[in-house]
């Protein structure tokens, strides 16, 4: 679990001292900011003496879009595996005027899943079982299944952001609302050879809500969460007026762009990316698109942002793979 972002002015070899240097990097309103936004992250923690487990990301690196994302999550994973650890953010004196602050948002959002935070909807007993179950689903060992885990937290960790007092129904569906990828995904993906994409959608999420529910029978729910979690679920590819089904689509989506969208690239390609970009978009309130500027994406995923945004400044239709 991560437990401490430091501030490191150049480099663990260079001299600096990080206890000394990092808490100059930001001013006190970013620090309290991140802190607001990354509860039980200890922001600008001195740096513990020995070499402590911790994970180093060269901000030079990141600003420029260099930085190995694949790399750095088997890292994080492994780190994670073993307990608590650190987070080192190096080289930040190189930055431009408010770049600190701005690269520990960006990369305390990738790594957010290791935070694991919680609302008091969630620190139940039942919502741990809820926890263990959905691990217990998922054989990390296989890169897809990774992928799909690791969204998971994801989603519920920006759904929490994004709202501190969901209830736990909508806890559940952020953690399970992908869980049919289990059966049709887990070896290698089929979504791109889907004549209806949309229609596809669908039927992955009426499936997974009948998955989801059989999932969570005797974890300790009420049935009448359980059957909320299933409607959540079963509407989640949909945008709708349903508050918490907004919620979930928002939380989803910007996972996407801050976690997956690197990945997704990958490994289908400009073209299917480019379709999957704009159906993302489409899902997005304008309050959670208004944090996309802050979310740190691959230049190319910018550029489909920006190419899908003048788009429907002009009118133009969405790409035929994504319409409903």
């Amino acid at each position: 679990m991560l437990k401490r972002l430091i501030l490191v002015a150049g480099s663990p070899s260079s001299g600096d001292e990080p206890s000394g240097r990092g808490a100059q990097l930001l001013s006190s309103a970013e620090k309290a900011g991140l802190s607001a936004e990354f509860p039980g992250v200890e922001i600008g923690a001195p740096c513990p003496p020995g070499n402590t487990p911790h994970a180093a990301v060269d901000a030079r690196a990141w600003r420029s879009s260099a930085i190995d994302l694949w790399a750095l999550d088997t890292h994080l994973h492994a780190l994670d595996a073993r307990g608590a650890f650190d987070l080192r953010l190096l080289h930040l004196d190189a930055l431009e005027r408010g770049g600190a602050a701005r690269t520990a948002y960006e990369v305390l959002t990738r790594c957010q899943r290791f935070v694991r935070r919680r609302n008091v909807a969630s620190a139940t007993a039942a919502f741990a079982r809820v926890l263990a179950r959905h691990r217990d689903l998922y054989n990390l060992d296989k890169p897809l299944l990774r992928a799909d885990y690791d969204h998971a937290i994801d989603v519920w960790q920006w759904m929490l952001r994004l709202d501190p007092g969901a209830r736990v129904s909508a806890q559940a569906a952020a953690l399970f609302h992908d869980i049919e990828r289990l059966v049709s995904e887990a070896d290698f993906r089929i979504e791109h050879h889907a004549r209806d994409y949309q229609a596809f959608k669908d039927e992955h999420a009426r499936r997974g809500a009948a998955m989801a529910c059989a999932t969570l029978a005797g974890l300790g729910l009420p049935p009448e969460v359980i059957d909320r979690v299933g409607d959540l679920v079963a509407s989640h590819e949909r945008p709708g007026d349903d508050a918490e089904l907004a919620l979930l689509n928002d939380a989803d989506a910007l996972s996407f762009f801050s976690l997956n969208s690197a990945g997704f690239l990958d490994y289908y390609g400009p073209e299917h990316t480019r379709a999957k970009v704009a159906y993302t978009l489409r899902r997005l309130r304008p309050a959670a698109r208004a944090l996309l500027p802050r979310i740190r994406c691959r230049p190319e995923i910018e550029g489909m942002i920006a190419g899908e945004r003048e788009s429907k400044r002009a009118g133009a239709p969405a790409p035929a793979e994504t319409q409903a």
